[in-house]
Order: structure tokens, then C-alpha cells, then sequence
């Protein structure tokens, strides 16, 4: 677990390197905004078209040697681009090309990398193996974006692609030597019921995940979320420069609590040992009225206190999320309900940034911080009290003749 650690320190940080330099190149080539929010979204699209497949893939075949296979892959491409900017042949049709080819290998690289992590400890704890993973992203996210830079400024944008091509390879010879403790959840990448086809087929994970309340909870705390929350690089930008007439500094400083508290966060989630979808939904809430707050702030000082207390609660509410995704379901569907996962996600990704700029738009950035706040803990509250009035409901159970309601039904279920 360490080795992987370490190995995903490094991609985390060559891959924020590359997502930084990608961002500024685009700009250079084409001098448009647009056609950089068009690359990311280039990116992003495989995922809510093929993630299910690439869930299934993760399913069928052996974890460790998808997941080499697919971290070489990402090498490659990383390089052939590093190369292509070096010699002055990249142009926008094929940067978008790569940025797809990306995606398409990535659906299947993110399953199989999360769920390999967890194989490397014992089941118990997995909650605290997925919080080590939060936190490395975390750190090499903010390595990579600092490297960026300097890596740019002294070797050149090929370099960072290069390096990025590196960090790939570096997780491909790692893996080979990564061993299951003793008492992990073991995959063979094989089928053992049904038949190998009916058994590692997607309907299998769709239906799953459709049928599983948990996960649907899970989803629609997530959701809403991600929609009226989260999008704190914008509407915190928009803030800070707008009513707090603060500058780009301002928002850098307000950027880096933000990382900070993520971290905290991540140290935090890596010690709950029973995750659940409650805490996740609490926890939302929470950082929902915390928004509220954070919208109405009057001065930079203020929303700075406020600030790292969302990144805190933001971060470990992810990290039992992803508990919860990643346990709940038996070990052979894992990969397909990630990959259901990726395919739900990505719609949040691509429509919640548009909605929240519309809303921005007709309540500007207080109005849309403080109502996003209010929907996100309205609605987890009334999910939380529809769910416990279900919960209470008389049960009838008809025994003989007669309607048996109440504890009484329970106990002849029993």
C-alpha cells in the first residue's frame, strides 16, 4: 500500500501538470476560452457514453493487468503528444483527437486503479485506504499545478507531457509487485455464476445499481451537491472578484485554504471505519448551510474562516462516499457500478457548471451561493424525513384471516 501510494503520488501530480499545461496550450493555439472548456469537455464525454463498458472490462479481466495495460496506454499517449509539441505538429483537431483517446482509456484506468488499491488491504480497512487515496490526490494535485509552472518555464511545454508519460510508466512497473494482503476482497477477473457472459455483462450492473436505494440515495446527495455546490472555482472566483473586490491574488489565497481544507478532510475521512450514505448526506448538508454562510460574508477575512471548514467537510463527505460506492456492492460487480458511477458523474460535471453560471446570472454570486446552500440542505433534509416516515410506516402482514399490523407483523415475519 505504500508503494501504491508513493506511485500515485506521482501520477496524480504529472497528470495536474499535464491538465494545466493542456488548459494553457489550447489557449496559445487558439486564443479562445471556448475552445478550451471544449477540450476539457472533449475529454470528459467518453465517460458518460463508454464507462459502463469500461466498468465491465474491469470486472472480466485480471484488475493488476488492466490496470498496467491502461497506465502504459496513458504513457503512450502522453508522449506522442510531448513529442507532436516538440515538433510544432499539434494542432487543435488532434490535440481533441488525444484529448478523446484519453477519456476512452481512462474509463477503464479509473475503475481498475481504485478497486486495485483496495485489494492491497484487508477489507476493514478499505474506508481508510480510500481516505490515503483522497489525500494523495489531493497533494499531488497541488505538487502538479506548482510543477506546472516551473516545468514549462525551464524545459518547455513538451517536457510537462514527457514527465506526465513518465509518471504513467512509473505506475506500470510498480503494479507487477503490488501483493493482496492477507483477509482483502479477492478478484480474479473470471466469472463464477451464470455463465462468464450473463455474469460480467453491463445490464448486470445497471440493474444493480437501479435496484439498490442505497446507491440511488447515494446519487442524489451527490448530485445535488455537485450541481448547486462544489463549483467553488467558480462561483468563489466570481465572488472574491465581484462584491469582495478582491483580485486574482485574493482568490489564489482563497484557493489554497481550499486545498488545505481538502487535505484536512481527507486525513479525517481515512479514520471512519462504517461509512454510510447518512454521514454522506449529513455531512452535505452541513456543508451546504456552511455556503449559506460563506455567501453572505462581508469581507475576504471572513469568507476565509468560512472556507475551510466546506473544504473539510466537502473532503470527508467524498471519502465515505466513495467507501460506500466502492464496498457496498458484491466484488464482481464493483467495476460496473463504478463504471454506472462515471456515467452519472459526468452528467453533474458537464451540467452543473452551466446551471450554476445561470443562476449566477439571475441571483449573481451571493444569490447563487446562498440558494445553492438552501437546496442542497433542503433537499437532503426532506429525502431524510421522507425516508424515515417509509421507514415507520405499519407493516400488514396477512396471517389466517386476519390483518396483523405493527410489531406484531414483525414478529410473525420473524
Amino acid at each position: 500500500m505504500r508503494w501504491w501510494s508513493v506511485a500515485n503520488f506521482v501520477s496524480n501530480a504529472g497528470t495536474w501538470m499535464q491538465l494545466t499545461v493542456q488548459n494553457l496550450l489550447v489557449l496559445q493555439i487558439t486564443g479562445s476560452a471556448a475552445a478550451t472548456g471544449l477540450s476539457m469537455s472533449v475529454q470528459a464525454a467518453p465517460a458518460l457514453l463508454i464507462s459502463v463498458f469500461g466498468g465491465a472490462a474491469v470486472d472480466r479481466w485480471p484488475r493488476k493487468l488492466t490496470a498496467s495495460v491502461s497506465q502504459a496506454l496513458l504513457g503512450a499517449v502522453a508522449f506522442a503528444t510531448a513529442l507532436m509539441v516538440a515538433l510544432d505538429r499539434l494542432d487543435v483537431a488532434s490535440l481533441m483527437v488525444l484529448a478523446a483517446v484519453t477519456g476512452v482509456i481512462a474509463t477503464v484506468d479509473g475503475p481498475a486503479c481504485s478497486l486495485l488499491g483496495n485489494d492491497l488491504v484487508p477489507a476493514e480497512d478499505v474506508p481508510s485506504a480510500i481516505g490515503v487515496g483522497a489525500l494523495v490526490h489531493q497533494a499531488g494535485r497541488l505538487t502538479g499545478a506548482a510543477l506546472a509552472g516551473v516545468t514549462v518555464g525551464f524545459l518547455g511545454t513538451a517536457a510537462a507531457y514527457a514527465a506526465n508519460g513518465l509518471s504513467f510508466l512509473f505506475v506500470a512497473s510498480v503494479i507487477p509487485f503490488l501483493r493482496p494482503a492477507r483477509g482483502a476482497v479477492r478478484h480474479t477477473g473470471t466469472a463464477k455464476r451464470r455463465g462468464d457472459a450473463d455474469a460480467m455483462s453491463v445490464r448486470e450492473g445497471l440493474a444493480f445499481f437501479a435496484r439498490r436505494p442505497r446507491l440511488l440515495a447515494l446519487a442524489g446527495v451527490t448530485g445535488v451537491s455537485a450541481v448547486f455546490g462544489r463549483n467553488y472555482q467558480l462561483t468563489l472566483a466570481v465572488l472574491v472578484t465581484g462584491p469582495l473586490a478582491g483580485g486574482a491574488g485574493s482568490f489564489g489565497t482563497v484557493s489554497t485554504v481550499l486545498a488545505a481544507g481538502g487535505i484536512v478532510g481527507a486525513v479525517l475521512g481515512a479514520r471512519l471505519r462504517r461509512p454510510s450514505v447518512r454521514i454522506v448526506g449529513a455531512l452535505a448538508a452541513a456543508g451546504g448551510l456552511l455556503q449559506v454562510v460563506a455567501g453572505m460574508s462581508p469581507s475576504l477575512a471572513v469568507l476565509l474562516v468560512m472556507v475551510l471548514p466546506m473544504a473539510v467537510v466537502e473532503s470527508v463527505s467524498d471519502t465515505a462516499g466513495t467507501a460506500v460506492l466502492q464496498t457496498d456492492p458484491p466484488a464482481h460487480l464493483r467495476g460496473r457500478v463504478l463504471g454506472v458511477w462515471g456515467s452519472v458523474g459526468t452528467v453533474w460535471s458537464l451540467g452543473g457548471p452551466p446551471a450554476l453560471g445561470l443562476l449566477m446570472e439571475l441571483a449573481g454570486p451571493r444569490g447563487a451561493l446562498v440558494a445553492g446552500g438552501v437546496i442542497i440542505a433542503g433537499t437532503i433534509g426532506a429525502g431524510h424525513l421522507l425516508h424515515g416516515r417509509r421507514a415507520t410506516a405499519p407493516l400488514a402482514v396477512r396471517a389466517g384471516d386476519a390483518d396483523v399490523p405493527g410489531q406484531a407483523a414483525l414478529g410473525t415475519a420473524a
